[in-house]
């Protein structure tokens, strides 16, 4: 804080004395010397890496200080006294920022130049800079209240303001200094002027979270209400920037607790999504409607789980309606899970939201796979313990137009296709935009072999990828269009593709054979069509494999298909459960070392 002791002494001399006691020091004593200005940065070589690359363009306007500015920056009063009696011009000639000696003087506090330059000039007191700065602004922002005070009983307008509109009392309360403040209002100081962006004083103290200044400005008739641009209110900007002791007086001097900004954000909403803690509480305190959504539809509590805090969420889900989050087309749930916050996924879950709640279709389609649920969200992101979470509470793994299990094939996550398909992910789901005739799952991943049998166990059915149209005719060429998906889109426009064949698909794999003679152990009678034979003589290794193809297939094999198709998928794992001889139970879970014998 500025020593005041100057101030208080000087304050009750006359001009004349104040000059003279000015010179008289100015022989007597060292010149104070204040900040100086911010050093020029150092010139761009090679030996200075840390300069500004883009020093040498501004060059131009950089300049040395002129006898006048080191006079006052020095506060040589002595000097300054003799450059008035010569009547030197350059005390008022204005410099390239349009600053004259009175601005110099008021913004490095020297308030003996001051008081020199305005008895020599007193019409000058109100001069402004190119972008309209007086010397009073100047001198408030620095917090120079000393010469403040001789500016303003000198004739200074407490309400002229710069080019960006901002008064000498928003310039006080930005940095923040309630000793200025204190003096411009009492020299009529305009409390509600606005700033280009529409900001008040009461804005800016709200923003430095000034309880006492906001207490001033308020009593000297701020406006509770006034909007900026935005639409912010001064209670929004003091949530925004977690000042509760303010909320609150603001709030019992009638404030709008529930005012929304242009985009429809409550101050409820904004202390959410940042996450002041103490703001919100206050706030709710305060029976701030959490119901209250944005232009977009969400809620506080959507931006409280998107921005990770847990508390806040914990505060908001018991006073947060179902019934409104239903209607805004998102769920917490899909927050969560898009943005992985594991912790409040769980606490939502456990709050009872619905994991099976799905996105609105306007919402869907801001994706290109239209994508739908928490659990989708989860596994496109390959998170396996969120997943988990959801699908443990019930969600259902078929719900979205692309399966999720289609994206844990794809991307070969062997653990989360694992999880899906044993809470009953279909395996043969298909793609509608890239249609085949066999379950799109096989054509994502077929030649992982781990991936393919871990598919084939769950119920992938294998026949079809036998069941070609051609047969043993002559096959036409595989288009380069033919091949598997790399990304999963929704097009309602484009119309559908060729329908893609296993042969087709199966022919450009270098482990054909392999893949061939897994899929052959999941089937009953098959008759290979001519892509697959011609596709099985590249390799003389692969022969045994068109063998395995002939009839009849061996009894026991058609007995395995047989049982696992009765049981079905979802009863299959039950099977240990049940009173038979463990060979029997590995041999219909395909453990290929085991026999019945």
């Amino acid at each position: 804080m500025e020593d005041l002791s100057d101030y208080s002494v000087y304050s009750q001399l006359t001009d004349d004395e104040l000059m003279q006691l000015a010179v008289e020091r100015s022989l007597s004593d060292p010149p104070a010397r204040p900040d100086p200005p911010p050093s020029p940065d150092p010139p761009t070589s090679p030996d200075n890496p840390k300069c500004d690359p883009f020093n040498a363009l501004f060059k131009g306007l950089r300049r040395e200080l002129s006898p006048v500015q080191t006079v006052i920056m020095e506060g040589d009063v002595a000097a300054l006294v003799d450059l008035v009696s010569r009547g030197c011009s350059s005390l008022t000639e204005p410099n390239d920022e349009g600053w004259i000696a009175l601005h110099e003087a008021a913004y490095y506090g020297q308030l003996h130049c001051v008081a020199i330059l305005i008895k020599a000039h007193p019409n000058l007191v109100n001069s402004w800079s190119l972008t309209n700065q007086t010397a009073l602004l100047l001198a408030a922002g620095r917090g120079n209240i000393s010469c403040v005070d001789f500016l303003l009983k000198h004739g200074a307008d407490p309400n002229l303001a710069d080019k960006d509109r901002e008064t000498p009392l928003l310039t006080a309360c930005e940095q923040p200094n309630e000793a200025v403040v204190d003096l411009l209002l009492q020299f009529g100081a305009q409390v509600n002027r606005c700033t280009v962006q529409g900001e008040t004083c009461l804005h800016v103290a709200c923003r430095h979270g000034q309880l006492e200044l906001c207490r001033k400005l308020l009593e000297a008739g701020a406006d509770l209400n006034r909007k900026n641009i935005y639409g912010i209110q001064p209670i929004f900007t003091a949530a925004q920037h977690g000042h509760a002791d303010i909320i609150r007086l603001l709030a019992s001097k009638g404030a709008d607790i529930n005012g929304q900004a242009a985009d429809g954000a409550t101050p409820l909403f904004e202390a959410s999504k940042i996450g002041h803690v103490s703001a919100v509480d206050a706030l709710l305190s305060l029976n701030a409607d959490t119901n209250r959504s944005m232009k977009s539809g969400l809620l506080p509590l959507h931006a409280a789980v998107q921005n990770n805090h847990i508390r806040i969420v914990a505060l908001l889900i018991p006073l947060t309606s179902m019934v409104r989050v239903r209607r805004c087309g998102i769920s917490p749930l899909h927050v969560a899970a898009e943005h992985n916050r594991d912790d409040i996924l769980s606490l939502l879950i456990r709050s009872g939201f619905d994991v099976n709640s799905r996105l609105s279709d306007d919402r869907a389609s801001m994706f290109e796979d239209r994508r739908s649920t928490a659990l989708y969200f989860s596994v496109y992101n390959g998170n396996l313990d969120a997943a988990a979470m959801l699908l443990a509470a019930g969600a259902d793994p078929d719900l979205d137009v692309f399966n999720p299990l289609l994206i844990a094939v794809r991307m070969c996550w062997m653990e989360m296709a694992a999880l899906l398909l044993s809470y009953g992910a279909n395996a043969n789901a298909q793609i509608a935009t890239e249609p085949c005739a066999f379950p799109a799952a096989i054509l994502l991943r077929m030649e992982s072999l781990p991936m393919l049998k871990l598919l084939l166990d769950h119920g992938c059915d294998a026949a079809p990828c036998f069941d070609c149209p051609h047969g043993e005719k002559t096959h036409p060429p595989v288009t380069p269009a033919q091949r598997a998906v790399e990304e999963m889109r929704d097009s309602r426009v484009a119309p559908p593709q060729h329908r893609i064949e296993f042969c087709e698909a199966v022919s450009s794999c270098r482990s054909a054979g392999p893949i061939i003679s897994l899929l052959l152990d999941y089937v009953g009678h098959v008759r290979l069509c001519s892509r697959l034979l011609d596709v099985l003589e590249r390799r003389s290794d692969w022969n045994p494999i068109r063998l395995k193809a002939l009839p009849p297939h061996p009894l026991m094999q058609l007995c395995r298909l047989k049982i696992r198709r009765l049981v079905g998928v979802r009863k299959f794992k039950l099977l240990q459960t049940l009173p038979l001889p463990v060979p029997l139970v590995r041999f219909l879970h395909y453990d290929v070392h085991c026999s019945l014998s």
